[in-house]
């Protein structure tokens, strides 16, 4: 029983190391949006974590239209940042459990 709790520390340990690499290599992959007219570019990474703001010269003319696509070009990057980082590290998670009876249910 004892061996058996050891082993499952020691599973554990190496889910958390699993994770802990993947969210570093999260830092560098990186996630391209654009409006839709291409006036404004963001690049962050899958960490969520601001790289880029490529703003055209058009949009400094106005103001409130720049702020607009400042929050839904930032919003929609985030978004898919988040969505690969969910993956990545739902995966290296996953991938690193002991098999406990009964936890499948709760990792999803």
């Amino acid at each position: 029983m004892f061996g058996d709790m050891m082993g499952m520390m020691n599973k554990l340990k190496e889910a958390q190391e699993k994770v802990e690499a993947t969210k570093k290599r999260l830092n560098t992959v990186l996630v391209d949006e654009q409006s839709s007219d291409g006036l404004l570019k963001v690049t962050i990474t899958a960490n969520r974590e601001v790289k880029n703001i490529s703003i055209d010269d058009k949009l400094l003319e106005d103001k409130e239209q720049l702020e607009d696509y400042l929050v839904l070009t930032m919003n929609k990057a985030i978004e898919k940042a988040t969505s690969i980082n969910e993956a990545e590290i739902g995966a290296a998670a996953k991938d690193g459990m002991p098999d406990i009876p009964g936890m499948d249910g709760l990792m999803k």
